[in-house]
């Protein structure tokens, strides 16, 4: 076949794409025909033009043109809508013949950049031709049109994306959410103000084409989300470099590991509260086979023996092994420094079918098993995890806080009261603001003065100094180890010795037995959710909070402190459900609507008689910084980690 009859043949192929787009725009009533900018923006608009030079053109972002000249010629799609016959499809074919010889089209088109979308002022006919072919991009000198800062979301977005285009010099990636730009700098190995070399702005270019390329394939449900927005979400479990070395179908492969949380993505990261355990029925296929056959692998990031968080799990995991018996192998790993994902690995070849990950900071490696085998149960204690595949599990530690802020209320005599905050993460603000309604609820006049070690100190030193009295620090953990003489709320007496008054108690083991009968009666699936996330927050009532009121407490703050429990044990009392106002004074509640879950969750304020402040991210130890960027409330503001602190 010459290239003429193959080009004749194709326009006449672009002619009915042309057509056929042209007939479904009129009747659903819309615009048939590309965009035109000049009738999209004003004169003052217009005039505010920056040179950008040769750029490689996302076909796909071509979308009009600079003016209405030519625009009846085309179909929204850049598809002809002329006959052969006519000199636009003489051209047309002239202009295809070339292509498909042996220079190619080779002159770049001249168009106008606004809002990352471009419109073609020469060269329309070879958009045309291109796009018939489902090129990906094109070359074209590009002058932007840079529109007035406002307030307006779009045009902030598009400001951020323009400082990222400074270093980057890409329209490969797109996104919908600000920030974004410097996470996918920071996801490269990128600091923030690097300038990409032409081999890393190429390397960039020929990978996100290919990623782009999957995503369209798998975007079957046409989330309202980019190919960047995915691929940032990508890059949380697996390296670009990886893109590289996969063939198009391994990659559709792995993309589709992750996808539930793309699609969690697209849906604002939606997460489902689990606050009671589930009850199930054993499933007609297991009461006629029985149980199936646990083995539940316990990761721990630090030594139990030298840290009370670990601890207290390696006494929930040994209560498990003691109530369930033989009915459940049970088997523990200590991650070696950097060798999480090698740890976790190793437990499921020893033929572990359940991860309890006990540490926040494993969430990554919990993803990258999690896509890997989607027949595992896996685990991980955090809050507010908007992953699928991964089931989040915490308590609502803040009940025993309200209690406890009660009975120190009562015990108070100077009308101050220090706590000692560890985190700004998830759930810990509700916990202060539970205590600081408990002593409102006894003592209307006392302050409570906050203190964070997560901050350079001493706070227990300091609120000592300071003369006060009722101190509460760290929740007692439940692994009876060391250091346990200062932890809950306790009274400094004029002799410098601490009494005891109450704290809350973590029973992880609770958790762990009743997540392991759960499984048992409905199989792993029942609780391996592929396309939601699920987070367990359990509270008192489920028997991982516990509360431990001390028995030399007056009989009053005693009983006091036994109704309080009662009663949230019964669902009669909402630490939460009552009038609240913050610091500044400004209504937080009205006492009569409930906060959700997820409301209490991410907390940001404090209440009235609290005094201090939540630390900034930057104020926070370095040690600290870490966790909070997992957990924090504040998480979605925190700039990506620099090359330098990844490398730490």
């Amino acid at each position: 076949m010459s290239d003429r009859t193959e080009a004749i043949q194709q326009f006449a192929t672009a002619l009915r794409m042309g057509r056929k787009y042209y007939n479904a725009c009129v009747a659903k009533g819309e615009n048939p025909y590309p965009l035109v900018l000049n009738e999209l923006i004003d004169e003052n608009v217009s005039g505010n033009t920056v040179k950008i030079g040769l750029v490689d053109i996302p076909m796909d972002r071509i979308v009009g043109t600079w003016t209405g000249g030519r625009k009846s010629a085309f179909a929204g799609n850049f598809m002809p809508l002329l006959d052969e016959n006519t000199e636009f499809g003489n051209k047309w074919i002239n202009l295809c013949e070339a292509h498909l010889g042996e220079t190619g089209i080779t002159d770049p088109i001249t168009c106008l950049e606004y809002l990352g979308k471009f419109y073609v002022q020469e060269g329309n006919k070879r958009v045309s031709v291109l796009k018939s072919y489902n090129s990906p991009s094109i070359p074209g000198q590009v002058t932007r049109i840079v529109p007035p800062l406002s307030d307006d979301p779009e045009i902030q977005l598009y400001y951020e994306f323009m400082d990222f285009f400074k270093v980057s010099k890409t329209y490969q990636v797109t996104f919908t959410h600000k920030g974004s730009c410097a996470k996918l700098q920071a996801a490269l190995g990128f600091e923030p103000d690097h300038v990409w070399t032409e081999d890393e702005r190429r390397g960039f270019n020929s990978d996100m084409k290919k990623f782009g390329v999957v995503f369209d394939q798998l975007n079957t449900e046409k989330l309202s989300i980019t190919a960047g927005d995915a691929l940032l979400v990508y890059l949380e479990v697996h390296a670009f470099q990886d893109i590289k070395k996969m063939t198009e179908d391994e990659l559709k492969a792995s993309l589709a590991s992750v996808w539930a949380d793309i699609r969690l993505s697209a849906e604002g990261d939606p997460i489902s509260v689990a606050t009671e355990p589930e009850e199930k029925e054993k499933g007609l296929l297991s009461r006629i086979l029985g149980s199936p056959k646990l083995h539940a692998a316990f990761i721990y990031d630090f030594d139990p023996e030298k840290s009370a968080w670990a601890a207290a799990h390696w006494h929930g995991q040994k209560y498990l092994e003691e109530k369930m018996g033989q009915s459940v192998k049970v088997s523990s790993f200590l991650c070696a420094d950097g060798k999480a994902d090698e740890t976790m690995e190793t437990a499921v070849r020893q033929g572990a079918n359940v991860i309890f990950a006990t540490s926040p900071m494993l969430m990554d490696e919990c993803r990258r098993l999690a896509a890997k085998h989607r027949n595992i149960a896996i685990f991980n204690c955090s809050l507010s995890m908007p992953y699928a595949g991964v089931r989040s599990y915490y308590s609502r530690i803040y009940e025993g806080k309200f209690i406890t802020g009660a009975i120190a209320g009562a015990m108070c005599h100077d009308d101050r009261i220090g706590y000692v905050a560890n985190y700004p993460i998830m759930g810990v603000t509700a916990s202060i603001n539970a205590f600081a309604l408990g002593v409102r609820l006894t003592n209307p006049r006392a302050k409570i003065l906050l203190k964070w070690s997560c901050l350079p100190g001493n706070p227990i030193l300091e609120l000592k100094d300071a003369g006060v009295s009722v101190i509460s620090n760290r929740d007692e953990d439940g692994s009876n180890s060391y250091l346990s003489w200062d932890l809950g709320t306790y009274m400094v007496t004029p002799e410098h010795t601490l009494q005891p008054l109450a704290s809350p108690r973590w029973n992880w083991g609770s958790y762990y037995e009743k997540t392991i009968r759960s499984l048992q009666s409905g199989g792993i699936d029942a609780l391996r959710d592929s396309k939601h996330a699920i987070n367990d927050w359990w509270g008192l009532s489920s028997g991982v909070v516990n509360i431990d009121i001390d028995e030399s407490l007056p009989d009053g703050v005693k009983q006091l402190g036994s109704i309080l429990k009662n009663e949230i044990l019964d669902e009669k009392l909402d630490p939460f459900l009552c009038p609240i106002r913050d610091q500044s004074g400004a209504v937080i509640s009205d006492g009569v609507c409930p906060f959700t879950p997820e409301e209490l969750m991410k907390i940001n304020w404090l209440n009235e008689n609290v005094e201090g402040a939540i630390p900034t991210f930057d104020e926070l130890m370095p040690r600290s910084q870490n966790l909070v960027r997992l957990l924090g409330i504040y998480r979605d503001t925190i700039p990506p980690k620099t090359e330098e602190e990844t490398a730490l």
